[in-house]
């Protein structure tokens, strides 16, 4: 799917309180959440040990750790959206977040995303977002995100 492109900030401010995109499906995999456990140190069997996993887990298979699928937005979003030229963007935090449903090692998610907001901030503006990390076969989300992010043009 190509990207949603915005070329001016007057164009993404019409769009404000609506879903402007929908990713691909991008597959989470063992090895990612392999990686993210060592970087983290979360070692819980449920993300690791997959015989367990399959023996005692509900899920029956390894899942994602939830801030392993929150860690994806950022790359899910710049796979998704192309927005005006800026000097850079940096994340500025979350306003709330929600694990609704696990995401089992293999899967694939996508991100569903509204813009909340926007509002000019010093040398830039503010972004407000609404992120859904839906899973693919899944009617519940892994997660649902608002995000805020600072988009610097100056």
């Amino acid at each position: 799917m190509p990207k949603t492109t915005f070329e001016s900030l007057e164009a993404l401010r019409s769009k404000i309180g609506q879903e402007i995109a929908v990713g691909d499906w991008t597959a989470v995999t063992q090895e990612q959440i392999n990686l993210f456990a060592e970087a983290t140190g979360d070692h819980q069997w449920i993300h690791l040990d997959q015989k367990r996993a399959a023996a005692e887990s509900p899920y029956g298979t390894t899942i994602a750790h939830g801030f392993l699928t929150l860690s994806l937005i950022p790359r899910l979003m710049a796979d998704t959206l192309q927005l005006p030229k800026a000097k850079m963007s940096v994340n500025y935090g979350l306003n709330r977040v929600r694990f609704a449903a696990p995401v089992p090692a293999g899967k694939k998610v996508r991100p569903r995303v509204t813009l909340l907001g926007i509002e000019d901030v010093p040398g830039g503006v503010q972004m407000n977002w609404k992120v859904t990390i839906e899973v693919e076969g899944s009617e519940k989300p892994a997660c649902i995100a608002e995000t805020i992010a600072r988009h610097y043009t100056d």
